[in-house]
């Protein structure tokens, strides 16, 4: 029996949940996981899995057995990434972090001809509307849209995106265009609800008379519509429900469309950065250095072509 073979079987199939699941993900015959199951408990002398007609579950053995599994074929992988990059081919495993609606328009695209380029690659890829601790969390390179500050990742700016503030025809039809941020309190706004809390919009106010420097503003919206998810507060803006304030790449498409309108353009901040960071402090992989340089190409181009930047 190949031992890292049966090993990789028994953790496709805690993964996949079921025997069925882990033979068409390994493209096995499900006669032949069962078997190697068997195989390996026997060799073991341990039952590694319960198994009922409903479930699969891990027994005590099978649990600290799994971690060795994991250690162990993550080392495997690893050696073989290292040796393949020798020969100047990125190889190996990498895992992925963007944002959920810049990921599937911008990233996924990019990593998709990655893949086709580099056949030895594999990405894992995670679409997260949150922040990524990419140490604890394993991730190799993080697509982010914020200002970094003093972080201590490592980054390269590709880009930047636009905070803008939209409106539908309807609506304007019917209610007016604000003229400033101070007349948005006699507007409907649509508000949508960040996993950080940061529901409060944010303009640059007019430059003072006497030219002292320009100062944030910022308001707290209000309105009958508010949802949990951009998509929805962006179908919403579309619908005629009031104003909404989102990033360029969200309604692009919209804006084109002439669906939605840009308003207050002259009191937008500054743009966001856009930036591929990670936590490498020494030598970095080949393949996470040939990636980063991969996305950093696609995304500059993808993101200087948009209308809205």
């Amino acid at each position: 029996m190949d031992k890292l073979q049966a090993m990789q079987v028994f953790v496709t199939i805690v993964d996949q949940g079921s025997l069925t699941a882990a033979a068409q993900a390994l493209g096995k015959s499900l006669p032949t996981v069962v078997r190697t199951l068997a195989d390996l408990e026997k060799l073991l002398a341990a039952r590694l899995l319960t198994r009922t007609t409903r479930h699969l579950a891990l027994s005590e053995e099978g649990r600290r057995y799994l971690e060795h599994c994991r250690r162990i074929l993550a080392q495997v992988d690893e050696a073989e990434g290292e040796l393949s990059e020798r020969h100047g081919e990125a190889a190996g495993q990498l895992t992925v972090t963007a944002p959920v609606l810049f990921g599937q328009l911008h990233v996924v695209p990019a990593v998709s001809s990655f893949l086709l380029r580099y056949r030895q690659a594999r990405v894992d890829m995670l679409l997260l509307d949150r922040v990524v601790n990419l140490v604890d969390e394993g991730v190799d390179l993080a697509v982010r849209i914020a200002h970094l500050g003093d972080s201590s990742m490592i980054a390269r700016r590709v880009g930047h995106i636009r905070r803008v503030l939209c409106a539908s025809p309807q609506y304007l039809e019917q209610a007016g265009a604000p003229a400033s941020p101070d007349d948005l309190t006699r507007f409907d706004c649509i508000r949508w609800r960040t996993q950080g809390g940061g529901n409060l919009w944010s303009f640059r106010s007019a430059k003072a008379a006497d030219g002292s420097r320009e100062q944030a503003v910022n308001m707290l919206p209000r309105g009958r519509f508010t949802s949990n998810q951009v998509a929805g507060a962006i179908n919403a803006c579309a619908a005629g429900l009031g104003l909404g304030s989102f990033l360029s790449y969200q309604v692009e498409s919209l804006v084109a469309e002439g669906r939605l309108v840009v308003l207050l353009a002259d009191y937008e901040l500054p743009p966001i950065p856009v930036s591929i960071t990670h936590s490498y402090t020494r030598l970095v992989p080949r393949r996470v250095r040939t990636l980063i340089d991969w996305l950093a190409e696609d995304l500059q181009q993808r993101l200087a072509a948009q209308t809205l930047t």
